[in-house]
């Protein structure tokens, strides 16, 4: 395993240099799914405001914010991973403490003027502060059940602390992405097999300490018909408006089931169905080429990094994103329970844009 400290230490580059040696294929990805995004937004609204426009702007910030990242020496990001980290984890104990509310959750905290949600940012400074962790940890140690206590108690303070918002798509996402870490630093299969009979067999527990929307929300799940009008009323309005898209759609502005308002969310949790309905089955998989792409090009960078911890955090960054897509898309086709993760580039939202 090479070290971070290993490598030579590249010439120093002008900015121009810099600029020239970034990835800008896969900047043109990001700026082709947000378009999807843009578009959408706009059709929700019949406008520019309230959403489109805004999320343009936000976009824009997020874009610039991302070139200067890419162009900061990896080496700062391992420095500091661990500041970045406990950083985050102030922000999700500051809501706990002092957090704003809204649509029953408490999930926001103002900072200058600005609600931030920082279970959002803490889906990608728990992959830099474990990507950090398992750099300095050699691959015959990873085995030793000692060596994973300090990366499990990273995951689960986190996902504990979301879990308490209560955003259980949040707290899913972190699970699984601490999860997908530790496989691909090669932690035995056999022990994410008791870790799942443990978690199997305290599922009696985990229902008993769910909220009642939570519950409902399952049970809707399992039989959305059982309650049309209550809580089935928007994965079944999701499921006719997805039908309804057919192969090529009903056209740009002309969505039935969005701009009639039977769908729910429109412009966050279930953009992914608006675009069906209006571009079909075409749209909708055009979408997810463009989400393929970007993460396939972005893993193959990955795996050609020559030291742990850049292999780790792009690594990890990747499934991060992947679990957005997965998790929406099949929450809208009724395939998992609603939980609220947006569509990454597409869903309306300041912060989810920001992290992505």
């Amino acid at each position: 395993m090479m070290r971070l400290s290993d490598t030579t230490a590249p010439a120093r580059l002008t900015l121009g240099q810099k600029l020239v040696q970034l990835n800008w294929p896969l900047v043109l990805l990001l700026i082709l799914t947000t378009a999807f995004g843009i578009g959408m937004l706009y059709s929700a609204a019949k406008g520019w405001d309230p959403w489109a426009s805004r999320q343009l702007a936000r976009f824009g910030v997020g874009l610039v914010l991302m070139i200067a990242i890419a162009l900061i020496d990896i080496r700062f990001w391992m420095r500091y991973a661990y500041v970045i980290y406990f950083a985050g984890l102030a922000l999700l104990v500051a809501v706990e403490v002092s957090g704003s509310s809204g649509m029953g959750a408490q999930r926001w905290i103002s900072l200058g003027g600005i609600n931030l949600q920082p279970s959002e940012v803490m889906k990608i400074v728990m992959v830099l502060g474990l990507a950090r962790y398992f750099h300095s940890v050699g691959l015959e140690d990873i085995g030793r059940p000692r060596y994973l206590i300090v990366p499990l108690a990273m995951i689960l303070g986190p996902a504990a602390l979301v879990l308490r918002q209560p955003d259980l798509g949040t707290a899913i996402m972190l699970l699984l992405g601490g999860a997908a870490i530790l496989f691909v630093v090669g932690v035995r299969l056999w022990k994410f097999a008791v870790v799942i009979a443990l978690g199997l067999g305290a599922l009696p527990i985990a229902w008993s300490e769910m909220r009642p929307y939570q519950r409902q929300r399952i049970l809707t799940f399992l039989d959305p018909e059982t309650d049309p009008l209550g809580a089935g009323y928007h994965i079944l309005q999701s499921k006719i408006a997805l039908g309804s898209g057919g192969i090529a759609g009903k056209g740009f502005l002309l969505g039935t089931q969005s701009q009639l308002n039977f769908l729910p969310e429109r412009h966050t949790d279930f953009v992914f169905t608006m675009l069906a309905e209006e571009f079909g089955m075409v749209g909708g998989l055009s979408l997810l080429s463009l989400y393929f792409l970007m993460l396939a090009y972005a893993v193959a960078v990955s795996l050609r990094v020559r030291h742990q911890f850049g292999r780790i955090l792009g690594v990890g960054v990747c499934f991060t994103v992947f679990l957005y897509v997965f998790i929406n898309v099949a929450m809208v086709m009724g395939l998992v329970p609603v939980v609220g993760v947006p569509l990454p580039l597409i869903s309306y939202g300041g912060t989810a844009m920001l992290s992505v």
